[in-house]
């Protein structure tokens, strides 16, 4: 019963749809689009093929930034989750997450929704429960323990989760929309992960092969690229 409350959220319509059928109609919603993306898990890196580099920018006013796609449900994502989460409070520079949903995984479309309503009330409320789905993903292995987990975070914020969490699908359209701009860049595994410079003297991005051992040199490297001449000289002069 609790696992069909949680997936009801997704919408007032599809209420008295069976649990199965509800997983169904959201699999065709979010993941009805052109590829097939998986996770990655070891071995041999394969680097990015990219088509469409409109995503791999910092914000306004950001010289330098992490760009993620990831997935709530990918356990790759999830033993990066504190390296990237260390990294952009080391050096103070933004960190964007964007999702690719892997088709084979039952919560994490539920999870994305909610991680985008949690956005609503506070973006950094948002991204620490991301950080916990990742931290806790072993033990959230259906939707129903993905409701009580949600259900628990939201209680120890103080939140009320409402019945239907995205009664018009419009979190779930920014999902579709996220995922659907992670295949238009050419992004075909999670985690992708590139540091990405603005104005720089090297490659306007790169793609963080290893998080585990790369990420910090590669952080640094774009840092060099994008540092002003005339500061850096002040640098090196100063006492």
């Amino acid at each position: 019963m609790l696992s069909l409350l949680r997936l009801a959220r997704f919408g007032s319509v599809e209420r008295n749809l069976p649990c199965s059928l509800l997983l169904l109609a959201c699999g065709a919603l979010l993941l009805a689009t052109p590829g097939t993306s998986h996770a990655q898990f070891g071995g041999t890196p394969s680097t990015t093929q990219v088509r469409d580099a409109s995503a791999l920018h910092p914000p306004a006013g950001a010289r330098v930034a992490i760009v993620e796609f990831d997935d709530l449900e990918c356990p790759a994502c999830a033993a990066a989750n504190p390296v990237l989460k260390a990294a952009a409070a080391k050096y103070q520079i933004p960190w964007i997450r964007h999702e690719l949903l892997i088709p084979s995984h039952i919560w994490s479309p539920v999870a994305a929704v909610d991680a985008r309503w949690f956005d609503l009330k506070n973006k950094a409320l948002g991204d620490e429960y991301r950080d916990a789905v990742f931290a806790n993903q072993a033990s959230i292995y259906n939707t129903g323990m993905l409701s009580q987990f949600t259900a628990n975070f939201a209680k120890s914020h103080g939140i009320a989760i409402p019945f239907a969490m995205d009664p018009q699908g419009k979190l779930a359209a920014e999902v579709q929309a996220d995922n659907e701009l992670a295949k238009r860049t050419g992004i075909v595994k999670t985690p992708t992960i590139f540091i990405v410079t603005s104005n720089g003297k090297g490659a306007p991005y790169i793609e963080v092969q290893n998080p585990q051992t790369d990420l910090y040199t590669d952080i640094d490297r774009a840092i060099a690229d994008t540092t002003p001449i005339k500061a850096a000289a002040r640098k090196v002069g100063s006492k």
